[in-house]
C-alpha cells in the first residue's frame, strides 16, 4: 500500500486521540497495512492503536516535515507549543476578519491563543507575530492597518523576533515583544526571552473570531487527557 498524507494524517490523529474507529475506506487499508491494530476495552467497546510500523511512520513523517520547514515555520511551531504549556488553546495561521478605522480587514496572525477556561471573560485572546528577517518586521512595521486588526483581536500583540534583527523600541509601543534565540537552520529556539511586556487590555472574543475558531482545529497537546471514559452500565433496578 502507497502511505498517502490522507493516511499520515489519520495515524497523527489516532495517536492523539482516544483512538476511537471511524469506519471508513482510510481506517480500512492502515488496518490492513498493520499500522493500525484494534483493540477490545474491558467493557467491550473497540478503539484503535498506533502499532510500532504506524510509529516509524509518523517518526519519519516528523523528519521531514522538520527538514522542510523554514526557520519562520520552526519558530511559529515553538510560540504555539509554549502556549499549549502555559494552558492556552492555540491556532496557527487562523484567518479573522476585524473591524478597522477603514472598515474591515482580515487578520491572519501567525499564533493566536485563549486560555483553556469555561467562563467567557477569562478567555484573554492574545496575538503572536513571528519575524526572523528584519525586512519582513519592518514592511510589517509600516502596514498600521495590519496592526490595527491584531489589536481588535487580541486582548494583548506581541512580535517574536530573531535576535539581533530589531531593537524593541523599533517595535510600536501598543505591542510587545520577545526576543528568540535559535540554534541553528532548521532548529527550534532554545528560548524566548521577554523584551517588553504587552499591554494588557480586557477584550471579549467577538463573534466573527468565535466562528473562525469553529471553522479551525487548535494545534495538539491542549487536552488535559484524551481518553474518553466507559459509559457505565445503567442501573435499572
Amino acid at each position: 500500500m502507497q502511505i498517502t498524507v490522507v493516511h499520515r494524517r489519520r495515524l497523527r490523529e489516532v495517536y492523539r486521540s482516544a483512538g476511537w474507529p471511524s469506519q471508513d475506506g482510510v481506517e480500512i487499508e492502515l488496518l490492513a497495512a498493520g499500522l493500525l491494530a484494534r483493540e477490545r476495552g474491558p467493557l467491550g467497546h473497540e478503539t484503535l492503536r498506533v502499532t510500532d510500523a504506524g510509529i516509524a511512520v509518523l517518526a519519519e513523517t516528523l523528519q521531514k516535515n522538520r527538514a522542510a520547514r523554514s526557520p519562520h515555520e520552526d519558530l511559529v511551531e515553538a510560540v504555539a507549543e509554549a502556549m499549549t504549556r502555559a494552558g492556552r488553546l492555540a491556532w496557527r495561521g487562523l484567518a479573522v476578519r476585524a473591524k478597522v478605522a477603514t472598515g474591515w480587514a482580515m487578520a491572519m496572525p501567525d499564533v493566536f491563543s485563549i486560555r483553556h477556561t469555561s467562563v467567557e471573560a477569562y478567555v484573554e485572546p492574545v496575538v503572536h507575530e513571528i519575524k526572523v528577517q528584519r525586512g519582513d518586521l519592518l514592511a510589517d512595521l509600516r502596514r498600521p492597518t495590519k496592526r490595527e486588526a491584531y489589536l481588535q483581536i487580541g486582548g494583548e500583540c506581541w512580535y517574536v523576533i530573531r535576535r539581533g534583527i530589531a531593537e524593541p523600541d523599533e517595535v510600536p509601543p501598543e505591542c510587545g515583544v520577545m526576543v528568540a534565540d535559535v540554534a541553528g537552520h532548521d532548529a527550534l529556539p532554545v528560548r524566548l526571552e521577554v523584551a517588553r511586556a504587552a499591554p494588557k487590555r480586557p477584550m471579549r472574543v467577538a463573534f466573527p473570531t468565535w466562528m473562525a475558531l469553529a471553522r479551525a482545529t487548535p494545534i495538539a497537546g491542549w487536552r488535559l487527557d484524551d481518553a474518553q471514559p466507559g459509559l457505565a452500565p445503567i442501573d435499572t433496578s
